[in-house]
This record gives C-alpha cells, sequence and structure tokens, in this order.
C-alpha cells in the first residue's frame, strides 16, 4: 500500500513511497543534474521549492556535509524514482519529507508542458490523498513570499578570510559556499553582509567590488539590494550571479519575468556574443531578464535566447545568470571571478561625482 501521496495543482494525485515523512507544499520544480544531490538540496535557491530529481537514482555516493553549500537542506521536500537509505535518513534527520517510487519521467514532462506547479505532499504510517490535497489547498491561497530573502540570508556580518589581496562586499540574498570558497581562492577576503544591508554597512567594510549573490525568490522583492546597486554605481565595481544579475539589471532600468520552468541543471550551454564561444554551464533560477535596460547582453542561453551575461565597461559591472562556480557541474567558467577581481585592478569603476 502507498503511504505518501502528492497532489497537483492540474488535480492528479500521485502515489508513492515515504522515505523521509511529513506533510508540506510548495512549488514543484524539477533539476536535470544527475551527481550533486547534496550540493542542489543544501542550495539557498530551492527554498520553498519541492525539488524533482529527473536523474533516476539518487544517493549512489553517500551524503558528506563538506559537499554542502550551506548550512541546511532548503526545499520543502524532495521527489526522486528512487532515494538510497543514506539520502533518506539525511532528509528524515532534516524534517524535511521525501518520497519516491513514482515515476518521474511523467511528472517532469508535466512541469516542461504546464509549467512549475504548486503541489501538496502527505508522507508517512497516516498519509492520504485527502491530506495531499489540504496541503495543496493551503499552497494555492499562498502568495510569493515577499520577504523571503529573511529566510536564508546571514544574520550578521561575517568575514571569510582569503589572503587579503582584495576585499569583497557580497550582499547574501541566498548565497551558495562556494561562490565564497571561488573568491578566497583568489586572494579575497569576502565580508558577507545580510540581504538587507544598508550603504553605511557597506561602507564600513570599505570593499573593493560590491557582489550580489544568487537566492531564491522574486528579483523584484530585493529592494534593498537593487538600492545598493543603485547606490554604489560609479563608485565600486559590481558583480552579480543569478538572482544577483536580475537585481542589477532592475537598478539599470531593465525588468525581469518569471520562466515557466526555469533552468535548473548543469548543461546548459550558453554562448559569448563577441566570441561566438559555446560553454556548458550549471544553472538554478526560476526569473530571467527579460529586459537589460541599460546594460549590454554579453552571453546569452542557447536554447531558448535568454540573457545569461550582462556588463557594462564604463560602470565596472560584470553579471552571471548561470553559476561559474558549479558545485555541482562542470568548470567551463570559473575565470568569471578573476574577471571580477580584474576589474579592480583594472580601476574599471568611475569615480562618483
Amino acid at each position: 500500500m502507498s503511504d505518501a501521496y502528492l497532489a497537483l495543482a492540474d488535480g492528479s494525485v500521485v502515489q508513492a513511497r515515504c522515505r523521509a515523512p511529513g506533510r508540506t507544499r510548495g512549488e514543484l520544480v524539477f533539476t536535470t543534474a544527475y551527481t550533486g544531490y547534496e550540493e542542489s538540496l543544501t542550495d539557498p535557491s530551492y527554498e520553498e521549492q519541492v525539488l524533482t530529481f529527473s536523474y533516476p537514482l539518487i544517493g549512489n555516493y553517500g551524503v558528506r556535509s563538506e559537499r554542502f553549500e550551506s548550512d541546511r537542506v532548503h526545499p520543502r521536500a524532495a521527489v526522486a524514482k528512487e532515494f538510497t537509505d543514506d539520502v533518506a535518513e539525511w532528509l528524515t534527520e532534516a524534517g524535511v519529507p521525501a518520497i519516491d517510487h513514482l515515476d518521474t519521467r511523467e511528472l517532469v514532462t508535466a512541469i516542461r508542458e504546464d509549467g512549475a506547479m504548486k503541489c501538496g505532499i502527505a508522507a508517512g504510517p497516516d498519509a492520504t490523498p485527502e491530506a495531499a490535497k489540504a496541503e495543496l489547498a493551503e499552497c494555492k491561497g499562498m502568495s510569493e513570499h515577499i520577504d523571503i530573502g529573511k529566510r536564508v540570508t546571514t544574520v550578521e556580518h561575517t568575514v571569510h578570510l582569503g589572503g587579503g589581496e582584495y576585499d569583497v562586499a557580497l550582499i547574501d540574498c541566498g548565497a551558495k559556499g562556494s561562490i565564497i570558497s571561488s573568491l578566497n581562492e583568489r586572494g579575497a577576503d569576502v565580508h558577507v553582509l545580510p540581504y538587507d544591508a544598508s550603504a553605511e554597512d557597506v561602507r564600513a567594510v570599505d570593499p573593493d567590488v560590491l557582489f550580489i549573490s544568487n537566492g531564491p525568490g522574486d528579483p523584484a522583492n530585493f529592494t534593498q539590494a537593487q538600492s545598493l546597486v543603485e547606490t554604489f554605481t560609479g563608485e565600486l565595481p559590481i558583480a552579480g550571479i543569478c538572482l544577483g544579475q536580475q537585481i542589477v539589471a532592475r537598478a539599470f532600468d531593465g525588468d525581469t519575468a518569471k520562466m515557466a520552468f526555469g533552468h535548473r541543471g548543469v548543461n546548459q550551454p550558453v554562448m559569448d556574443v563577441e566570441s561566438g564561444q559555446v560553454v556548458m554551464t550549471t544553472q538554478n533560477h526560476g526569473y530571467t531578464v527579460s529586459d537589460p535596460g541599460n546594460l549590454d547582453v554579453t552571453q546569452i542561453n542557447v536554447n531558448d535566447e535568454t540573457a545569461e551575461g550582462l556588463a557594462s565597461e564604463e560602470h565596472g559591472i560584470i553579471t552571471r545568470q548561470y553559476h561559474p562556480e558549479a558545485n555541482p557541474g562542470p568548470h567551463d567558467s570559473l575565470g568569471f571571478f578573476d574577471d571580477v577581481l580584474g576589474l579592480v585592478d583594472k580601476g574599471t569603476a568611475v569615480t562618483a561625482d
């Protein structure tokens, strides 16, 4: 007998097996990554979502905390064709529901055709279809969390030392740990500041670069981070990754839009507009830059031509929609971090009036 149920916004209820008990609700999304399940499950960008893995077996090389991207699991629940016991035990300890033994191919196809959809999950000995439907009903009545940044940001200013050659003010909208380590490896001390840090907080760091991190949710809700970009344009070089790119674009009179099912995987092809070179990238986002505003589009997605890189040579701006630090995924784009710190060496930023 099934002991887990997944109720979907299209009206269907899918039977499954409980691997970690609980009841929850959220936006159902999928990733095509076939490795890196530890990194994906600890990526703050999945906050409040239900993560489906398209790869059929999740957990085939165990669970090691040194591969985590943050200090906890962020999706509200996890779904797979089959989870190993290691992953099931980890998610149980984390209090995150997990279900398997369902046709994830059909589930992914539904998301691709109809877009990311709200869902409800009930898993455990007392699970019923009605319980899953009740969770879905609660989810349908919820608007998107407008202050989601508060759930994933640092509580206070922390410093990650990397040699002292540069000082980077990283606005933590849900930053992955490997972004910090990528900067540390290049000699940068990274000052991690809350997502709602003030301009005075940034100036107290006396940084060489302002860096806006990745994170979950609608970029339109990260108004303070956008304000920082507007304030420091011309005063500091500015960089952004994923949500960070979207925030920077909005600060330059651009706009953003929600995608049907987003880009989530480790094999997204991105082309450099000037050179025509294509690299494979890791991505995890549900919003995109629909209008770059006063920024130049430097890279595009080969599949759908969405903006993957933005820049302004005049203002010392460089951003990426994908994750150059990967983890998981290819390392084709690690040079982005060299380019960011190179803005400091070149003195690219314009001095503010």
